[in-house]
């Protein structure tokens, strides 16, 4: 987008010195300085977020620690809680056809996700009182105007904070990858706050509990992936389209969220219905009706991806001396052959 001229710059002929009239850059002693106190307050701020968020992080996972040190076998649930998200993030990943991201920004990502998740609990834990004093509406109320926008806001800010300001995020479908990913860091504490808080509620059957709450996260972490891709996808757009920047951000938050919130709002009606006008037991209804709403809303991302694939090899036959466009629906990443 190119850059908005002041009348007195576009009169100019290029022969003027345009400095601290309509034009500027860091030349004086009180320029540079001023330069500096900008990028020092701007990154201070940054690094005590991050500070903050490392230290409710740290606060926050004591339990599933101490746990994991009183019985080892613990940390193994924690592991086999994130598999099927894990596995969800690779398949997204494997998808970009156009170029391979960098490990070192996948792994901040993650990371990024996991500081920032701490964010979305406490702010559920304020906000959820609030709601059931509502009665039957307030459940509903909280998911769709708290958890869905709050949790899908701090996913989102672990890539823009971050991976988006990279140069290696130089395509529309960068944005799902990085999302999936950010899915899946807030998949992972998630799961082993949950996971922690019910082993350590457990009078009695440690194992047997353990089990069931790894079972029922195992098959909630694709959904955090799912919905973050979505959303981060049209991070991706907007980052190209720079002139509908926020309106395309909001769509994908506004998406994301409602998915989400759905969900969340569903899941403990829906699978006790099916269960009674069904032969299916209530634990059978539970899963069949989370891998059921995921392979929906799955599918929503996949066409958005696939669409983006063929396009990408239609311009890609375009160029000349360009590899042949004959490749299967998902072939693994591979660099760009050509300069956007």
């Amino acid at each position: 987008m190119e850059r908005r001229r002041d009348p007195v710059e576009r009169a100019d002929d290029g022969s003027s010195d345009l400095y601290d009239v309509s034009t500027w850059e860091p030349r004086s002693t009180v320029d540079l300085l001023a330069y500096a106190l900008y990028n020092g307050v701007s990154y201070g701020l940054q690094t005590i977020v991050l500070l903050v968020a490392a230290v409710i992080t740290l606060a926050l996972l004591v339990q599933p620690a101490v746990l994991v040190l009183e019985d080892p076998l613990l940390g193994a649930f924690f592991g086999l809680s994130i598999v099927p998200a894990a596995l969800l993030a690779a398949f997204i990943w494997r998808t970009d056809i156009t170029s391979e991201e960098p490990l070192t920004l996948l792994v901040a990502t993650f990371v990024l996700a996991i500081l920032f998740a701490t964010f979305a609990a406490l702010i559920n834990s304020v906000m959820r009182p609030r709601f059931q004093t509502l009665s039957l509406i307030g459940p509903v109320l909280f998911f769709y105007l708290i958890v869905g926008p709050v949790e899908e806001a701090v996913k989102l800010l672990a890539v823009r904070v971050f991976a988006y300001r990279s140069d290696t995020f130089d395509a529309v479908v960068d944005g799902a990858v990085y999302g999936a990913v950010a899915g899946l860091g807030f998949a992972a504490i998630e799961n082993a706050i949950y996971i922690s808080g019910t082993v350590a509620e457990a009078e009695a059957g440690l194992f047997a509990a353990a089990t069931g709450i790894t079972t029922v996260r195992a098959l909630a972490g694709p959904g955090h992936v799912i919905y973050s891709a979505i959303a981060g996808y049209y991070l991706g757009l907007a980052k190209f389209n720079p002139q509908h920047a926020g309106p395309i951000v909001a769509k994908g938050l506004l998406v994301a969220a409602f998915v989400h919130a759905t969900y969340n709002t569903t899941v403990g009606i829906v699978p006790g219905i099916a269960a009674e006008l069904t032969a299916l037991g209530p634990d059978a209804a539970l899963v069949s009706y989370m891998i059921v709403f995921d392979a929906a809303v799955g599918y929503y991302l996949y066409r958005k991806i696939a669409r983006y694939r063929r396009r990408y090899r239609d311009a890609e036959a375009d160029v000349p001396d360009s590899p042949s466009p004959e490749l299967t629906e998902f072939d693994p990443p591979r660099r760009r052959r050509w300069e956007r």
